[in-house]
C-alpha cells in the first residue's frame, strides 16, 4: 500500500448546502455552552471533574482502562497494580498536557512547537515513552492489525519525507480562515490524524488540539470544551469518518459528523455544567449550614476542585488548621454530603468522596464504588 498523501488545505469538493444547517445548530449550541463558562466565577475548579473526565475518555479511545474514580483515588493515595498504575499514569498526562497547551495559548497562537511540547508531556514515564516523545516520526509507520505488514495494513500515513511539509501547510491552515470555524476545527483536526506525526499518541494529541482550537478561534473563552465521550461513543463511525476520507475525499460526511458531534456534545455539556453550578450554589448553603465554618468557601471549592480526597488535603491544600479539617470532614459525612470510600487502617488514611459531583462528572444516576481487582 502506498503512503496517503493529503488533500490540500482548504479541500476541494465540500458541499456546503448539506452543511447549512448542522452548521447553525452546532454553533447554536457551543455558543450556549460558552454563555455558561463566561457565567462562572471560577471555572476551573467547576468543571475540574469534567476536565478529568475528558482525559479519562480520550485515553479509553487507545485502550486505557482506568476510570474517573480511579484516578482521583490515586491522586488521593490509592494504590493499584503496575497495569493500571501505568493506565492513570497515561490519563494524568493528558490533563498536564490539557493545562499547559492553555497556558502556552494566552501569550501565542498555535504553532508545531506546542504540538512537541504536547507530545512530550503526554507520552512522559508511560506505554509510548520509547516512541521519541517530542519528535516527529523519521521513519515510515502504518496502521492495521498487529504484526502486519504495510502490504497488509489499513491505511499508510504520508511519507516521513513529506511530513515536514503536510505539517506545515496544515499550521498554515489552522492559523487563516475558512467558511466556519467549527467546520475547519473539523478539517484541522481529521488532516492531522491522517498526516499522522508521530510514532504513538496521535489520537489523543489531535483530541486535545480541538478545545484549543475553538478557543484561539474565539469560539470559546476558554478551552474547557470537551468532545471525547461523543467521540467514544460513536467510536466505529469516527474512525468510519476518517476513513471515508483518506480513500473516499469524503470530507463532507466527515464535517457533518464532526458538527453533529459539537451540537450533541455541548447540549450534554451545558446540561452537566448547569448542574455543577446549581450544585456549587447549594452546597455553599448547605456546608456553612451543616459546619457554620469561616472556612466555608474554601472547603466548598476544595470539594469541586477535587471530589475525592484525604483529610491531609483539606488541611495542607485548603489553608485550614488540621484539627478544624477533620472536625469538617466529620461534619459533611455525618450529613451524607461526603462518604467514605475507604476507611483508615492503620497507617493508610482514609479516602472520602464528594458522590453528587461526581455523579454529574460521569452523567450517572449514583456513585457506587465497587472493588477493583488488583487494588493494594
Amino acid at each position: 500500500m502506498q503512503p496517503y498523501e493529503p488533500h490540500a488545505l482548504p479541500p476541494e469538493g465540500i458541499d456546503h448546502r448539506r452543511l447549512i444547517s448542522l452548521v447553525g445548530e452546532a454553533n447554536a449550541a457551543l455558543a450556549r455552552y460558552d454563555g455558561l463558562l463566561h457565567a462562572m466565577v471560577n471555572p476551573e475548579v467547576l468543571l475540574s471533574p469534567l476536565t478529568a473526565q475528558e482525559a479519562v475518555l480520550s485515553s479509553k479511545i487507545e485502550g486505557t482502562q482506568a476510570t474517573l474514580e480511579e484516578v482521583l483515588e490515586h491522586e488521593a493515595g490509592q494504590q493499584y497494580d503496575e497495569h493500571k498504575s501505568q493506565d492513570i499514569h497515561e490519563i494524568l498526562n493528558y490533563r498536564t498536557a490539557l493545562r499547559l497547551a492553555e497556558d502556552y495559548l494566552n501569550e501565542r497562537p498555535l504553532r508545531l512547537n506546542l504540538i512537541l511540547q504536547l507530545h512530550k508531556v503526554l507520552l512522559n514515564s508511560v506505554r509510548g515513552e520509547n516512541k521519541t516523545p517530542g519528535e516527529f516520526r523519521k521513519d515510515q509507520n502504518w496502521i492495521g492489525r498487529t504484526g502486519c505488514t504495510i502490504e497488509e495494513a489499513t491505511f499508510v500515513p504520508p511519507s516521513p519525507l513529506r511530513l515536514n511539509d503536510h505539517l506545515q501547510a496544515w499550521e498554515g491552515y489552522a492559523n487563516g480562515q475558512d467558511f466556519d470555524v467549527l467546520a475547519q476545527a473539523a478539517i484541522v483536526h481529521a488532516q492531522f490524524e491522517l498526516i499522522h506525526p508521530f510514532k504513538d499518541g496521535n489520537g489523543r494529541i489531535g483530541r486535545l488540539l480541538i478545545p484549543l482550537f475553538l478557543s484561539i478561534k474565539g469560539r470559546l473563552s476558554r478551552p474547557m470544551f470537551y468532545l471525547s465521550a461523543y467521540l467514544e461513543s460513536n467510536r466505529d463511525e469516527y474512525y468510519g469518518r476518517l476513513k471515508a476520507i483518506s480513500r473516499e475525499s469524503d470530507w463532507t460526511g466527515w464535517i457533518a459528523f464532526f458538527l453533529r458531534a459539537i451540537a450533541e456534545q455541548a447540549k450534554i455539556n451545558t446540561d452537566r455544567a448547569k448542574n455543577i453550578m446549581a450544585l456549587y450554589d447549594e452546597m455553599k448553603g448547605r456546608v456553612r449550614e451543616v459546619t457554620h465554618s469561616q472556612h466555608t468557601a474554601q472547603l466548598v471549592d476544595g470539594l469541586f476542585g477535587r471530589p475525592i480526597f484525604r483529610a491531609s488535603y483539606i488541611a495542607d491544600n485548603l489553608n485550614i488548621p488540621k484539627p478544624t479539617a477533620h472536625v469538617l470532614i466529620r461534619q459533611l459525612h455525618d450529613s451524607g454530603i461526603i462518604i467514605t470510600i475507604r476507611p483508615s487502617s492503620g497507617r493508610q488514611a482514609a479516602i472520602f468522596a464528594f458522590p453528587r459531583l461526581l455523579d454529574i462528572a460521569e452523567g450517572r444516576a449514583s456513585f457506587q464504588r465497587e472493588p477493583q481487582a488488583g487494588e493494594a
